[in-house]
């Protein structure tokens, strides 16, 4: 299945708030109206909405959604905790976060032009996994630059996670170490996320 590229308001109506697909959110007293139109929920649709709501925030296909969760599944740990780790040290989601892009596939698509460097090097690749001292830049070009400026200008970023530190006036983010949970930006129960796909991984 591939990436997303339909109307994004469509799915916030349907999913609630997903704030690295969209800056929008939902008009007050949709989600109500969703819940009345629906009625009651089975447990299947809980689970695929709740993994919905993961696919459609990071921008991932199925494809690459199934391959995390079997990554998170071999790793140490709590499951869900490590797929939420995983999703969010991509390079994507790390320039959403510092703010240098307005959404995660706004992100990607300065990733995928070679508008970034990572340790001084280009990295074209949207699911680089960065790591703990990656500094991340802005090429050292006009365009580059500009485009990243124009973000931090028009979407005032809220506070930045704790593991990352924004040096705005170098065009320049820094990991300092691998997320902490309470940092997740997505109301989402992970653990139903893992259910969804036991019997498929």
């Amino acid at each position: 299945m591939s990436r997303y590229r339909g109307p994004r308001f469509k799915k916030i109506r349907r999913l609630g708030a997903l704030p690295g697909l969209t800056k929008k959110s939902p008009k007050s007293g949709s989600d109500l109206k969703n819940q009345l139109r629906s009625g009651k929920k089975s447990q299947y649709r809980i689970r695929l909405e709740e993994k919905q709501k993961l696919r459609f925030h990071y921008g991932l296909t199925e494809r690459q959604l199934i391959k995390y969760v079997r990554i998170a599944r071999k790793a140490k740990g709590s499951t869900g905790q490590v797929l939420l780790q995983l999703l969010e040290m991509r390079l994507d989601n790390i320039l959403f976060r510092l703010g240098m892009a307005s959404t995660i596939p706004a992100a990607r698509q300065l990733v995928n032009h070679r508008h970034i460097l990572v340790n001084g090097r280009i990295v074209d690749i949207p699911s680089y996994r960065c790591k703990p001292q990656d500094i991340i830049t802005a090429k050292d070009e006009q365009k580059s630059r500009t485009l990243i400026q124009n973000s931090l200008n028009s979407y005032p970023h809220e506070e930045v996670p704790s593991h990352l530190t924004l040096r705005p006036f170098q065009y320049k983010g820094l990991v300092n170490q691998i997320i902490d949970s309470k940092w997740f930006g997505l109301k989402l129960n992970e653990l139903l996320v893992v259910e969804y796909y036991s019997r498929q991984t």
